[in-house]
């Protein structure tokens, strides 16, 4: 539009019209700026809300994958300790498969613990009977099953020491399963308090290092790796829900959980004189009842 011409001044007309379009054109400018945001920030909430729905998504999936492999050893979620405190050789559980149970040797005493590194009465019965425990083992006598298992992940403090201590002596058991019973004393004697942080990864380790396992770096590289994490807490669920194989117990109901010949053990957890009773108690009956052998008949 034109203000008048060149040289001359507008009039009072001319520049109220010009103020009026300047302002109708920043209207429609500010019209324009105000629908683009709301078009970006509709597409923001939209972005938003499928990032939303992709973690909730990720983490559903998370929660419904299979537990893991689980170390080799352990194919019971126990490891089988016999002479020499050797550990009896078996295959990796693969992801999703169901946990074999260990077969019953005739004749031998069974003696199966499923026990908690951080549960003060499992720590009581370990010191009271270990030794007796070792000893029939040694002789040839019995065999000892250990299931580490995590029922006080939530009593340290937030740090899962139960869970992480529990996955750790899956990695002995798959890397030095020899080393297993030595590594399991130590996991008692320097037992944290329950309600407390518990040992951190590199206490653990040194724990491990310091009972003698062997191939300590593939063991530390695993509990870095948190490699059997989720097969203990899945091995934790399969004992709470049952039953405990080898046995008419239904299921774990607390630690320490001993089966003697699938008798479970419930007297004095610090008499080791209690203890032993009970395994002759046991051993005798489970004697008595077994099938005799046929006596040849003499030939004429």
């Amino acid at each position: 539009m034109s203000i008048g011409s060149p040289g001359s001044r507008p009039t009072r007309n001319e520049r109220r019209e010009d103020a009026r379009s300047k302002a109708k054109q920043h209207r429609e400018e500010q019209l324009k700026k105000d629908k683009r945001n709301r078009v970006l920030l509709q597409g923001g909430i939209a972005v938003a809300v499928i990032a939303v729905i992709a973690v909730v998504g990720l983490t559903i999936n998370a929660s419904v994958k299979p537990a893991g492999p689980g170390p080799a050893n352990m194919a019971s979620d126990g490891i089988v300790l016999g002479i020499g405190m050797k550990a009896q050789p078996t295959e990796a559980l693969a992801d999703g498969a169901a946990m074999v149970p260990s077969a019953v040797t005739p004749d031998m005493i069974d003696i199966r613990i499923y026990q908690d590194y951080l549960c003060p009465y499992c720590k009581d019965f370990d010191i009271t009977n270990s030794e007796q425990i070792q000893k029939l083992v040694e002789s040839g006598a019995a065999t000892v099953e250990v299931h580490p298992i995590a029922l006080l992940t939530s009593r340290s403090a937030g740090t899962k020491y139960s869970l992480r201590a529990s996955s750790a002596a899956a990695c002995v058991a798959n890397y030095s399963p020899d080393d297993f019973w030595a590594v399991n004393q130590a996991f008692f004697m320097q037992q944290p308090a329950e309600g407390t942080g518990g040992l951190d990864d590199s206490m653990i380790k040194d724990l491990i290092q310091a009972a003698g396992a062997s191939n300590t770096t593939a063991i530390n590289s695993c509990i870095d790796d948190k490699t059997f994490e989720k097969w203990a807490q899945a091995a934790t669920d399969r004992a709470l829900t049952g039953p405990l194989p080898g046995s008419t117990v239904a299921n774990v109901q607390g630690t320490p959980t001993v089966l003697v010949n699938g008798v479970q053990y419930t007297e004095s957890l610090t008499d080791p004189a209690a203890f032993n009773s009970f395994v002759l108690r046991v051993a005798a009956a489970s004697y008595s009842t077994a099938t005799p052998t046929p006596t040849p008949t003499p030939t004429p």
